[in-house]
């Protein structure tokens, strides 16, 4: 195989790149369960579902935005329904899943949590960038999250 060797700031950059991909995620969870006790999986469904008209979305839907399989969602989703913040509802268009509806009770925990979780997200990273820093981070961010598998 004939490799493309990295120069030498071509792996300092991914280097700090990779250094970014634990340390900043690794900070952010810990700050939301310090402050709410919530995983950073339950944000993002609770997070997702706020958004959603009438606060329901198919689990296969929100399975493929979190890139992760049915079976894995299902089951974290019935840890969540069992702590009273998601339930699930029969899908009418896919008869093996199910269609998530983010509770009252979900959704006042969100609402606790996310005050907490964006004061974290913006002294960890967003106050750290100049305008002109996150408009190159949102292009470069969007164009390397949206190439094909």
């Amino acid at each position: 195989m004939d490799v493309a060797w990295l120069n030498e700031d071509e792996e300092r950059a991914w280097r700090a790149f990779r250094r970014l991909l634990i340390a900043l995620p690794a900070r952010l969870n810990r700050d939301l369960a310090r402050d709410s006790g919530l995983s950073p999986a339950d944000y993002e469904v609770l997070s997702t579902l706020s958004e959603k008209p009438n606060r329901r979305w198919a689990l296969k839907d929100l399975a493929a935005k979190m890139e992760w399989s049915r079976s894995r969602l299902s089951h974290h989703a019935t840890r969540m329904q069992v702590r009273g913040l998601v339930g699930k509802d029969p899908d009418p268009q896919d008869a093996r899943g199910c269609i998530l509806v983010l509770t009252d009770e979900g959704f006042r925990l969100l609402e606790e949590a996310a005050p907490h979780h964006l004061a974290s997200v913006r002294a960890r990273f967003l106050d750290h960038l100049s305008p002109d820093e996150r408009a190159v981070l949102l292009e470069l961010s969007t164009r390397i999250a949206d190439l094909p598998d």
